[in-house]
Order: C-alpha cells, then sequence, then structure tokens
C-alpha cells in the first residue's frame, strides 16, 4: 500500500501525523504513510482541524473538500481530497517517487 491512493474522483492520503511541532510541516516518508508535523496540539480536535486547513492550504483546493476518513484521535490517518489528482499531490506534498506506481485509476 502507498501513501496516496489516486481515482476519478481524487485522492486518498495515508498519513503518520506528529502534533505539537515546532510547524506544521511535510516531513517525508514513514514506513508506508506519508509524515506530517502539525504545530497544534492534540486536543479538542485542534490537530486534525490544522491538518485538514493545512492540506486545503498546500493542495489548493476548498477546505470543504478534504476530509478525514479514518483515524480521528490516532497519529495514523486516512485523508480524502476531493478534485485534486495524484501529480498535483506528488508535486506540491511530495512524499518519494513510488506513489506514482501505486495508483488506481
Amino acid at each position: 500500500m502507498s501513501w496516496l491512493v489516486a481515482d476519478a474522483s481524487g485522492v486518498t492520503l495515508h498519513l503518520h501525523i506528529q502534533p505539537g511541532a515546532k510547524k506544521t510541516e511535510v516531513v517525508g516518508l514513514h514506513d508506508e504513510a506519508l509524515k506530517i508535523r502539525l504545530a497544534a496540539p492534540p486536543v479538542d480536535g485542534k490537530a486534525n482541524a490544522c491538518l485538514l486547513a493545512f492540506l486545503a492550504k498546500q493542495l489548493d483546493v476548498a477546505k470543504s473538500a478534504v476530509s478525514l476518513i479514518s483515524g480521528d484521535s490516532s497519529r495514523a490517518k486516512r485523508v480524502r481530497v476531493a478534485g485534486v489528482d495524484a501529480s498535483t499531490v506528488q508535486a506540491r506534498l511530495g512524499g518519494g517517487s513510488d506513489a506514482a506506481q501505486n495508483l488506481s485509476a
């Protein structure tokens, strides 16, 4: 499984989150997930809100296009982003070149 899975309507991201960091940034790969550090504490949904806002900004999509599928209280999260393709995600988030080989049409 790759950190990035695409289909006709968007992408699903498999993420490893590190809340409480000094700044919000993409770090790289962590096993088969994209690791993101968040400058928000893991309390009252602040880290999840920060993550969704960060992804919307980085991918230049509306906040409503980004939704948390699973991992509400976990570091391992799955996020759905509608209206964006895999090449755009790779260009804006990085995370390794193996993702292009694991796309589903």
